[in-house]
C-alpha cells in the first residue's frame, strides 16, 4: 500500500483486464483527444545508444475524470539476449481533485502492450478494406503477435503472412499464431508481405524503411506501430506521399515523431491529407475514401490510451 492508494501488480492487472473491451476503451480515448476534451502534454523521452533503448513518459487527463495518469514505458531491444523482457514500465494514477496518489500499477509494460494492440484493432476497424484477403505483419516480437491477435476482434480473416529480420523469430511467431487459429506462414521479405496482404501492420524498431510505394497494391491499409520516436521509420516517405488518406493518432505528436514526421521533414507530404483517428471514429472525417484507396494509420501512442486502460483496471475488481 501507499498513502491514499494501492499497489497493483501485473498478475492482478492481467486478471482485471481479462474481460475488458479495450477496443471500445481506445475508441473513447481517441475521440476525447480529437474533440479537445483531454489534456495531453508533449511526450517526455530518453533515448539510449549503448545499449540501444528508450524510455517514454506519457501523462495527462480527460476533462471530467476523477484521475490523472503518468506512465513510464521502456524499450531495450537487446534484453532478450540476457533473458530479460524488452519492454517494461509502470503507471501512476492520481486523484485529480486532490493530487493524492490512488494507485501504482506495476504492469511491467503489459498495459502498454495491450493498449497498443487494441489501438491497432481500432485502426483496422475503421480503415481496413471491407474484404481483408490476408493480414500482413512485419515484426515477430510481443507487439507484432499481439497486433495479430487483436485483429481477431475486427476482421474474420485468419490468413496471415509474417516477416521478421530473424528467421527463427519469424518461425516462432508463426507457430504461436497458427496455434491461435491463423493460417500463418513466413514471408521472405516485407515486399512479399505487401504482395499478399491488404491489411498490414508494421511493429518493428526499424530506423530505415521496410516498405515503399512500389510495394503497395491499391486497396491496402497499413497501420504503422513501431515508429514512435523521431529516429525510427518503417515506411518510405514516397509511400506516405502516395497514400490516399493518412490518419494520425495525434496530429501534433505525429508532426515530431513517426512516419508522418519523416514525410513532413522530407517535404513530400501535404498535411491537409492527414486526419485524426478520433475524428474518423466519431464520423467527423472520412477514413477510407474508397475500397481501392491506400490508407495509412500512423500510431505513435497517446496518453489517452494509458488513461483509458488505467480506468479499466481500477473499475474492475
Amino acid at each position: 500500500m501507499i498513502a491514499g492508494g494501492e499497489v497493483i501488480r501485473r498478475e492482478e492487472i492481467e486478471r482485471r483486464l481479462a474481460g475488458a473491451d479495450l477496443v471500445a476503451a481506445m475508441e473513447r480515448g481517441f475521440v476525447a483527444y480529437s474533440e479537445g476534451r483531454s489534456v495531453v502534454p508533449p511526450v517526455g523521452e530518453l533515448i539510449f545508444k549503448d545499449p540501444p533503448g528508450d524510455a517514454h513518459i506519457k501523462y495527462g487527463y480527460i476533462q471530467g475524470d476523477e484521475n490523472f495518469v503518468i506512465k513510464v514505458a521502456t524499450g531495450f531491444y537487446r534484453n532478450a539476449s540476457q533473458g530479460l523482457p524488452p519492454n517494461s514500465g509502470l503507471v501512476l494514477v492520481f486523484d485529480s481533485r486532490t493530487g493524492l496518489p490512488r494507485a501504482v500499477l506495476l504492469d511491467e509494460g503489459h498495459m502498454t502492450n495491450l493498449r497498443t494492440a487494441a489501438a491497432g484493432a481500432v485502426a483496422a476497424k475503421h480503415l481496413a478494406p471491407r474484404d481483408v484477403t490476408a493480414i500482413g505483419i512485419l515484426g515477430a516480437g510481443m507487439q507484432a503477435r499481439l497486433q495479430a491477435l487483436a485483429l481477431r476482434q475486427v476482421t474474420p480473416c485468419r490468413r496471415l503472412l509474417l516477416w521478421a529480420r530473424r528467421p527463427d523469430a519469424a518461425a516462432a511467431a508463426v507457430a504461436e499464431l497458427a496455434a491461435a487459429g491463423f493460417q500463418a506462414s513466413v514471408a521472405e521479405s516485407p515486399a512479399a508481405v505487401a504482395a499478399g496482404a491488404n491489411l498490414i501492420v508494421t511493429a518493428t524498431a526499424a530506423d530505415r524503411p521496410l516498405l515503399a510505394a512500389a510495394d503497395i497494391r491499391p486497396g491496402t491499409h497499413i497501420t504503422a506501430m513501431g515508429s514512435d520516436t523521431e529516429e525510427k521509420q518503417e515506411l518510405a516517405v514516397d509511400l506516405l506521399a502516395k497514400a490516399d488518406r493518412l490518419v494520425a493518432d495525434a496530429i501534433p505528436q505525429c508532426r515530431v515523431r513517426g512516419e508522418i514526421h519523416q514525410a513532413l521533414k522530407a517535404g513530400v507530404l501535404d498535411e491537409s491529407k492527414v486526419v485524426e483517428l478520433g475524428a474518423v471514429i466519431a464520423g467527423k472525417a472520412v477514413g477510407r475514401p474508397s475500397q481501392r484507396a491506400i490508407t495509412i494509420a500512423d500510431l505513435t501512442g497517446v496518453a489517452v490510451q494509458d488513461i483509458e486502460i488505467a480506468k479499466a483496471v481500477l473499475a474492475a475488481h
